[in-house]
């Protein structure tokens, strides 16, 4: 699916010593890429061809040199020339048989040996370090670079046929032999016999190293130096005569064993010969020089999909006796020269042959074969159709814009054809066809056109390096015209009107608007799509320009910015629009030989192999191009979105895929493609909902593919344009999730268009498959998150988005599936199958509607038993099929529990007999249910399906006999009391509820609630009870006034409460009551002391005059002073201990890192999978753990739920630290945040402080002041340190110092109060 485009050619004159010199041989130094000539005059003539590897353009200095005058001896004259890498030399052979060895550089020539019967053939080894010979005697010749004979073989032999045998003494000047060798050197082949065709001969296969014969192959007219060994060395390649047949000559191939493999017919008459055949370097093309009627041509092959394509012919008139080479480094670089001088060098280009409407236009000799890649993915040699031409088609151009379909075509000839086609719609009729082409008519000689574009319908531009604005001149004139570059627009006119439907191409006719000069070659001609009648021309080096045919412009070039044009010349050209945020813009996008992809002046890629450019625009591709597909040369393709392309966020996303950045096979690949097949190409794309990627292999079938980001794009466009029916069919046939359909502007705007939706389908197979793949997830965060992001704009109005908020209150899958409901009731015609699928919505809900769904059920199988007229069967499926249906979708357990929730016992037999239930299992059941009462029957079903609530209501209104039932129900589910109380009436029945509920309550330890409830029935004394078990003194007290107690009775209540609260750890409660009840000071001073109530307790002792429990509170505060000084000071001590070993731990930890991190560095090559699971061990390793880079999955799962268990173990321990355990690092620094002071500490110690000043221990306080303020921050500075060294890679020991961050704490608020400073000075 490719085409060989002519896209740059070259023109020089060798300045020849005289009329009469002609040029006969040639060679190439690919060394400083220039190509010698030697002549008749036994002149050498050296050309330099620009190199491409250096970016260097053409230029006029690139000049021939002047000829080096060879010598030779009187009557000799060249006969051979060949050059040699290693000598840096041409070796030259004569026709009396010196072999002269001449430096081009130094102009010296010497003379290193000498054939007999003179020099015909020099043809060095590929790896340079033989030389093959031919002499005129038929003798074949093997020496070495030092010209020592290695071996010495005749090209006759012994097998051959008596009758086929020459007589080399008298026709050694007529014997001619080429000499090609296998791509490796372990092999050459030569033709035996002399140069007349009429006599047969056979290919001879020589062995290098010995010079044995390895194979023959069987006799045939092969044509003399037409031998070529393919480089890659599959095959053979030769010219072979067939006028004894009546046929043109065939091109035939030969293995190197000497059997024929294949051959193809050059398709010309059979008076044609072919001169002379040889590969390109990468095997791929095969070109010769065939000699025709009334011309002379150069004709160039391709190979695929089993078939040899005429890719491309170049005519010569038959005086110029034009000779050709293959570059042997460039495969698509051509040179060939005539005898008189004139070199010509042609750059080909693989181009693909599919058009921006994926239409496939190859060129096949002279037809195009035409094929629509939308309607049929056809490979060549095979198409839909094919237009034949008169000749060979050298250049194509196509044009489609609204239904208007027209082809311009250059022949080799010169010849320009225009073919009109009808709209593509109506293709499939011309299926199978061929359709001859005529050419139009020209006022002036055309020459051969490349780079032929249109500019609008009736306008062509084309390239030539003649100017084509003279008239008068012959065709011979315009040939022997100086070489120059010239842009041609011709208009193009019809005479007749097209029929539509049919393929026409008579009466057109053409005209040269304008001729205009150019500075340099012309690669590459495009339309510009944002301008009409414009064109991007890019000149030879990468310089970018923009023509317009506006005739008012002042200028019809003009030079695009900078950030458009190329650093080297770019073959593959395109120039297309994008939606830059709703601006339309212009992209430039061009690939050089390299593989460099430039896009909007910036490198992509630098391995980039092929790329095309698609467009989610449904049916025209004149809309802008929204995505760009690039293959590279890892044979991965992208898929690059041009809103991230011009947001300059795609070429690090290319490069991190390169072998060289792509860490793991576990890596989500959702940004490029694995190309299964080596070297496969994107050929073009089916724009719009097709949303395929065409591929084509090396061996030429062609591949489609539809990348689910591009199947994504296009379905979200079509769901934002409305177009629910294409993406409805977009979503099934590419398996993709149907929830995108709801999920892509959110859910909430979907029901806004369920009606819509459901009217487009019109399929109800398809909404019911749709409604069954709805689920509760968002599958554009979820599931499509990486591959596709798109905003979606909402204009919605007030009235819609209420509905919406009120259908969306149910939950996503409820909500749509209510509003798919709501539309197939309203707006679908009443059918069977409507029927099923709103089935379907009921029984997909979340939870499923089943009752629902069996009450419809169960009205359908009503109407069969009311034997309804036929009209209403027909809207209806019939209740079984109904019903089997429903059990289809939904668990067939829950539809039988539904069907009893309904009270209908024949609905619910009906259910257990078509879900395949035992009879055995249900029928009894039923049996019972139907002896019972209707509210029993109920009651007992509620009971079944554990509706308590409704179970309730039924048994309350069966009446006194089931009281006792009732009860039991009720406090066997708790959760009813609240129901119970609302549906009694009667004060006997309320109490007695609420002295069960306050039972439970109490059962549950919930003692105030219960006592509460007990209160509301006045059930005092397990009130009483309850607050007492709670613990609640207060209430408990009151009670016992309710019940009035005696002051025995309190006082002997209030001492047990004391001693309780006291076991309770509420000292200051109980001593509250000892005081307030019991009447006990020294209990309440003691309990207050007890609960650190300093204040309190003295306060308390005063007021009594208590001098021994003022004493009491004197000493005991004393002591607790002390004793949390020597707490504090034993905490200060732990902070500098815990601060110092965490420092170690971290340095530990970071020196470890640093080391493997550096062994890391040099292990680059280790596998993947290795270097992953070394970074996940040392995330567990702690500054005494002995780890290593290898590891397996394995042991790093142990080891985290090894840690994770020893997170919990020292959890559970109360925080103990294990020294060298992983998570000692963590530990330590969460022990250091939990030593601050609490507010409850706080609060006790202030409390302290200022009783030890209101009993004149002032030394004591100021102590405890102190040790705490000096606690509190040293406690802060060292959770400090710690969170500022875990967030560094770097430990420095002198700032790093617990010393240093409380200085610092003291600097930062040096008037801070301390933690009592305001109670007594420090």
């Amino acid at each position: 699916m490719k085409n060989l485009k002519r896209y740059l050619e070259l023109a020089y004159e060798l300045p020849l010593r005289s009329s009469d010199e002609t040029i006969l041989f040639s060679a190439f130094d690919v060394e400083q890429n220039r190509l010698f000539f030697a002549s008749s005059a036994n002149l050498v003539y050296s050309l330099r061809f620009p190199s491409t590897r250096r970016g260097e353009p053409w230029s006029e200095s690139l000049l021939p040199s002047g000829g080096e005058l060879i010598a030779v001896g009187d009557g000799d004259s060249i006969t051979a020339v060949d050059y040699l890498m290693e000598k840096e030399a041409l070796v030259l052979g004569t026709s009396n048989g010196y072999l002269l060895l001449h430096t081009v550089d130094g102009n010296m020539t010497e003379v290193v040996g000498r054939v007999e019967g003179g020099v015909k053939c020099i043809s060095p080894s590929p790896d340079g370090a033989l030389l093959a010979i031919a002499s005129g005697f038929g003798q074949l010749l093997v020496m070495t670079h030092d010209w020592e004979v290695l071996y010495e073989n005749t090209l006759q032999i012994p097998e051959l046929d008596k009758n086929d045998l020459y007589d080399m003494d008298s026709t050694s000047d007529q014997f001619e032999s080429s000499i090609s060798w296998r791509g490796d050197g372990k092999y050459f082949g030569t033709l035996s016999g002399g140069n007349d065709v009429s006599h047969s001969q056979k290919i001879i296969i020589w062995e290098r190293d010995s010079g044995s014969l390895h194979a023959t192959s069987e006799s045939k007219a092969f044509v003399p130096n037409s031998l070529d060994w393919m480089p890659s060395g599959a095959k053979v390649a030769v010219a072979c005569d067939r006028k004894a047949e009546k046929k043109c000559p065939s091109i035939v191939f030969f293995e190197k064993n000497g059997l024929e493999r294949s051959s193809f017919s050059i398709d010309e008459s059979m008076e044609t010969k072919v001169e002379s055949l040889k590969w390109n370097c990468n095997s791929d093309l095969v070109a010769a020089v065939v000699t025709c009627s009334g011309y002379d041509a150069i004709k160039i092959w391709s190979f695929s999909n089993n078939h040899w394509y005429l890719k491309q012919e170049i005519r010569y008139s038959k005086e110029d006796c034009v000779k050709f080479l293959w570059d042997p480094t460039k495969p698509l670089h051509l040179v060939t020269w005539t005898v008189g001088g004139k070199v010509m060098s042609y750059s080909f280009v693989w181009m693909t042959a599919v058009t921006d409407t994926s239409t496939a236009l190859v060129i096949d000799n002279s037809s195009i074969l035409v094929t629509p890649l939308d309607l049929s993915l056809i490979p060549p040699p095979m198409s839909l159709f094919n237009l034949r031409f008169r000749c060979a088609v050298h250049d194509v151009a196509f044009f489609s814009k609204n239904s208007k379909n027209q082809l311009a075509a250059c022949l080799c000839d010169g010849s320009l054809c225009v073919v009109e086609l009808p709209a593509t719609d109506s293709w499939e009729q011309l299926e199978g066809k061929e359709f001859s082409i005529e050419s139009l008519d020209f006022d002036v000689y055309l020459g051969t056109l490349s780079h032929l574009t249109w500019l609008d319908s009736h306008v062509l531009l084309g390239v030539s390096p003649h100017n084509l604005q003279v008239n008068g001149l012959s065709r011979q004139d315009l040939m022997e015209q100086v070489h120059g570059y010239f842009m041609y627009e011709i208009e193009l006119t019809c005479s007749e009107n097209a029929v539509p439907g049919l393929v026409t191409s008579s009466g057109w006719h053409a005209k040269i608007l304008r001729s205009l000069p150019l500075e340099a070659p012309v690669i590459g001609v495009v339309p510009n799509p944002a301008k009409k009648h414009s064109a991007v021309i890019q000149y030879d080096g990468g310089s970018v320009f923009e023509y317009s045919s506006n005739v008012d412009a002042p200028r019809y070039f003009h030079k695009l910015d900078l950030n458009t044009g190329f650093s080297s010349s770019c073959p593959w050209l395109k120039v297309v629009t994008v939606d830059d945020h709703g601006i339309p813009g212009t992209l430039v996008i061009g690939l050089d030989d390299n593989g460099r992809l430039y896009a909007g002046g910036k490198i992509l890629s630098n391995n980039c192999s092929s790329f095309s450019l698609y467009s989610n625009a449904c049916g025209s591709i004149q809309e802008a191009v929204t995505h760009l597909i690039l293959t590279t040369r890892q044979d991965l393709l992208f898929i690059i979105s041009t809103n991230d392309l011009l947001l300059g966020k795609v070429d690090l996303q290319i490069e991190k895929c390169t072998p060289g950045h792509i860490h793991s096979k576990r890596e989500a690949n959702r940004e490029y493609i694995n190309i299964w097949e080596r070297g496969a190409k994107v050929v073009g794309v089916l724009h719009g909902d097709e949303a395929a990627v065409i591929l084509q292999t090396n061996r030429g079938s062609l591949e489609c593919i539809y990348p689910r980001k591009l199947v994504l794009v296009s379905i979200i466009n079509a769901l934002l344009q409305g177009r629910f029916k294409d993406a409805m069919l977009m979503v099934r046939r590419h398996r993709i999730d149907f929830n995108i359909m709801v999920d892509y502007c959110g859910w909430q705007a979907f029901l806004q268009s369920a009606t819509e939706f459901v009217s487009q389908i019109d399929n109800l197979g398809h909404i019911t498959e749709f409604v069954c793949s709805i689920k509760n997830e968002n599958v554009m965060e979820s599931l499509y998150k990486n591959i596709i992001t798109l905003p979606c704009p909402l204009d919605t109005s007030p009235m819609h988005l209420n509905e919406a908020n009120d259908l969306g209150s149910l939950g996503k899958v409820s909500s749509v599936l209510l509003a798919i409901r709501k539309a197939l009731q309203d707006h679908v015609q009443e059918s069977p199958v409507r029927e099923l699928c709103i089935l379907t919505t009921l029984a997909r809900s979340e939870p499923p509607a089943l009752e629902e769904a069996l009450k419809r059920i169960k009205e359908i199988r009503e109407l069969e038993l009311a034997k309804s007229d036929d009209c209403m069967r027909k809207s209806y499926p019939s209740a079984e099929e109904a019903l089997k249906h429903l059990l289809w979708l939904s668990d067939t357990g829950a539809v039988y529990e539904a069907a009893l929730g309904l009270y209908d016992l024949n609905l619910a037999a009906m259910v257990a007999l078509n879900s395949q239930k035992d009879p055995k299992e249900f029928l009894p059941f039923l049996r019972e249910l139907e002896k019972l009462s209707p509210v029993i029957m109920q009651y007992t079903i509620d009971l079944r399906l554990r509706r308590y609530e409704s179970a309730l209501k039924h048994i309350a209104s069966a009446g006194e006999a089931y009281e006792e039932d009732c009860r039991n129900l009720i406090k066997t589910n708790p959760h009813l009391f609240p129901l119970a109380l609302q549906l009694f009436n009667d004060p006997g029945k309320r109490n007695q509820v609420l002295e069960d509920w306050g039972d439970h309550l109490h059962g549950e330890k919930c003692f105030e609630d219960a006592a509460t409830t007990y209160l509301c029935c006045s059930s005092l004394q397990k009130a009483l009870k309850a607050y007492r078990d709670g613990g609640y003194w207060r209430g408990l007290l009151t009670v016992a006034g309710l019940l009035e107690f005696g002051n025995d009775d309190v006082l002997q209540l209030a001492n047990e409460l004391c001693e309780e609260l006291q076991a309770l750890g509420k000292p200051a409660e109980a001593a509250k009551i000892a005081l307030d009840y019991c009447g006990d000071i020294a209990s309440s001073v003691g309990y207050y002391v007890i609960a650190c109530e300093w204040e309190e307790a003295l306060r308390i002792s005063y007021m009594h005059k208590r001098e021994d429990l003022i004493s009491e509170v004197k000493n005991a505060a004393i002591e607790c002073a002390n004793a949390r000084v020597s707490e504090y000071e034993e905490g200060l001590e732990k902070v500098g201990k815990y601060v110092a070993r965490y420092l170690a731990v971290r340095q530990r930890r970071l020196a470890l890192a640093a080391k493997l991190k550096l062994e890391e560095r040099s292990i680059n090559d280790i596998d993947d999978d290795t270097v992953s699971e070394a970074s996940s061990s040392f995330s567990g390793m702690s500054a005494y753990t002995m780890g290593t880079v290898k590891g397996s999955g394995t042991s790093i799962s142990s080891r985290t739920t090894s840690k994770a268990r020893d997170m919990r173990r020292q959890k559970h321990r109360g925080g103990k630290i294990r020294a060298g355990s992983p998570g000692e690092e963590t530990a330590l620094v969460e022990h250091l945040k939990g030593m601050s002071l609490t507010e409850t500490s706080l609060r006790e110690l202030k409390s302290l402080v200022l009783i030890l000043i209101m009993l004149k221990k002032e030394e004591t306080a100021r102590q405890l002041q102190r040790v705490g303020d000096s606690l509190q921050l040293w406690q802060r500075a060292a959770v400090n340190l710690a969170e500022d060294t875990v967030s560094s890679d770097f430990v420095d020991e002198k700032a790093h110092t617990l010393e240093n961050y409380v200085r610092k704490l003291k600097g930062e608020s040096p008037d801070r109060p301390a933690l009592s400073r305001v109670l007594i000075p420090a």
